[in-house]
């Protein structure tokens, strides 16, 4: 593995550093007055699971997206740390 792969990977883990803290800090302000905007968002992907059943194994995929305002400025923030650090 070269050292522009293992950059790559550090880069992809503090994008999603960056997308799980800010979701996090968006849930938690959006009954703070103020401060509401940040948890504005938007939730897409699979409603209902999709299944496939092969008899004598079952699949299930399900996946779900919710990005919101805080998740978006936390994977910018992630992207400048990243900058300055490498």
């Amino acid at each position: 593995m070269t050292t522009k792969d293992k950059s790559i990977w550090i880069l992809i883990l503090f994008i999603f550093s960056g997308l799980v803290l800010g979701g996090l800090i968006g849930e938690i302000t959006k009954s703070v007055n103020g401060l509401w905007w940040l948890g504005y968002g938007q939730e897409f992907g699979l409603e209902s699971p999709l299944v496939l059943n092969l008899s004598i194994l079952k699949l299930t995929f399900a996946i779900m997206f919710k990005i919101n305002v805080a998740s978006i400025i936390g994977m910018f923030i992630a992207i400048f740390v990243y900058k300055k650090v490498m």
